[in-house]
């Protein structure tokens, strides 16, 4: 029973969290986005200490449930896991902890993040490397079955779908996910919870805590027959029946020992100190050593590094993207250096956007984190959908009029471009669609009053949303770009 109430609660939160990542018109945002505020590593970076204490408190009664339950791609591998005993049964073993190689990944990954490189070390992140398998490998999928759907409703004079642009990010970003996918999917086809018990540093966090479990998987070793049957069904591979003992730190408590277990002999109960295992014992010199570790994870969702991006430079359409020497940051986001500190590059605000302006960075020290560029659209003022679902505080939740008057970087005019110049036509567009009325239209000869009229801009009351950017007709690059501010200022 306990087996079966945890696979519809992982069901749930899986299809739940998908659903945030492949929604793009963004109305399970605010129903679900609670669902991404929870998840144990942007919970640390967002500093937000009622969730962490939930998950912390929550292990140390019950066992890794997090890791079964609510982490999207611990869920995806029990998905690969389960179709594989479906061509093999009873296909596990018991196999000892390779400690090294989980507190070394963990010790690794730290010194990444307090390096300034956490944008490299949150590519093995669960949340975020989950978030980008849905959003650069399912979201097409699901989008074109969308269109198709639009499609067959036009023909039948139906309005209850309609067709989006589908857009696929660089090959960077889509060679991520896509080698997230396979590596994560042949290890769990392979061999069950491997990307769990040896590389995930959330994993090795909450197996130390999961040690000290008050509930726990007991065996009975009355009622043991030493069949094996519980081991050859244990995807952590922390069963070893001839000592009847478990690796609680690896256990991330799916119940399927206790389901194949026809004796009763495994049950899921308050653990006393007497029955304390033989593998946990063999690990307790381990534990001490990777404590500090663990509070070095949490100080590091603090440091801050510079960020140096130059928006990218793939062409989109017909239109070159401007080497922008300091990015542009979305709005709530305050600057580039808290960007870098709590992002882990799961992407939810890239799906999120409307307008296509998020994107993730090539750039190594923001690698898979979020900068703006304006080829596809603008960033209107009245959307602040990305700070509503940001889980980490990377991008702050912002108002409609704190957005407004949040200026994120100033556009400059670039005289070689500018069609007025190049083609001698009229034209004005910059002006005609500014949201706060920071473009002016100036003739080109002041002693000339039918001179053809060029742009002036209101430095202090551009916001820098890119709509002259994105509006203008000049090609390739446009003849008015965005510069960014590193510290974003008010009106």
């Amino acid at each position: 029973m306990l087996r079966k109430f945890r696979i519809v609660a992982a069901a749930m939160c899986f299809t739940l969290i998908t659903l945030l990542f492949l929604d793009f018109t963004g109305a399970t945002h605010a129903w679900l986005g609670w669902l991404a505020k929870i998840q144990f590593l942007p919970a640390i970076l967002a500093l937000n200490v009622g969730v962490v204490l939930f998950l912390v408190v929550a292990t140390l009664l019950f066992g890794r449930l997090y890791c079964s339950v609510i982490c999207p791609l611990g869920v995806m591998q029990d998905i690969f896991s389960h179709f594989a005993n479906k061509r093999k049964k009873n296909r596990f073993n018991y196999s000892p902890a390779k400690s090294w190689l989980r507190y070394g990944v963990l010790l690794v990954f730290i010194a990444t993040m307090v390096a300034g490189f956490g944008a490299i070390a949150l590519l093995i992140a669960p949340y975020s490397a989950y978030g980008r398998i849905a959003q650069n490998l399912l979201s097409p999928i699901w989008k074109w079955g969308n269109n198709l759907l639009a499609l067959i409703a036009e023909r039948i004079d139906s309005y209850a779908f309609y067709s989006t642009e589908v857009w696929i990010g660089s090959w960077a970003t889509f060679a991520v996910a896509a080698a997230t996918l396979i590596v994560v999917g042949y290890l769990a086809w392979r061999s069950g919870r491997t990307y769990c018990n040896n590389i995930c540093p959330v994993g090795t966090v909450l197996g130390v805590l999961s040690r000290f479990s008050l509930f726990k998987p007991v065996i009975n070793t009355d009622k043991c027959i030493d069949c094996k049957r519980c081991g050859r069904n244990c995807k952590a591979s922390c069963i070893d029946v001839e000592n009847h003992a478990i690796d609680y730190s690896r256990c991330v408590v799916c119940f399927d020992c206790i389901e194949s277990c026809s004796k009763g002999a495994i049950k899921y109960t308050l653990r006393t100190k007497s029955s304390k295992s033989k593998v946990e014992a063999s690990a307790d010199n381990s534990r001490k050593n990777f404590l500090v570790g663990t509070a070095l994870l949490a100080t590091s969702a603090v440091k801050a590094q510079e960020m140096k991006v130059d928006g990218g430079y793939a062409t989109i359409i017909d239109k070159q993207i401007p080497n922008r020497k300091t990015p542009l940051t979305p709005p709530g986001s305050c600057n580039s250096r808290n960007m870098a500190a709590h992002c882990t590059g799961c992407q939810l605000c890239v799906a999120a956007c409307p307008n296509q302006v998020l994107r993730p960075s090539t750039n190594l020290q923001t690698f898979m984190q979020p900068t703006m560029s304006y080829e596809k659209g603008y960033c209107r003022p009245e959307c602040n959908r990305c700070s509503q679902v940001c889980p980490t505080g990377a991008i702050k939740p912002i108002s409609v009029a704190e957005k407004s008057s949040t200026r994120i970087g100033h556009a400059v005019w670039v005289r070689k471009n500018c069609i007025v110049i190049t083609d001698e036509v009229e034209c004005g567009n910059c002006e005609h669609h500014c949201p706060s009325n920071a473009i002016t239209m100036v003739p080109l000869d002041k002693e000339n009053r039918r001179s053809r009229m060029i742009p002036t801009i209101n430095k202090h009351r551009c916001i820098g949303c890119g709509a002259c950017e994105n509006l203008c007709p000049a090609r390739p690059f446009s003849a008015i770009y965005v510069k960014g501010f590193s510290e974003h200022r008010t009106l």
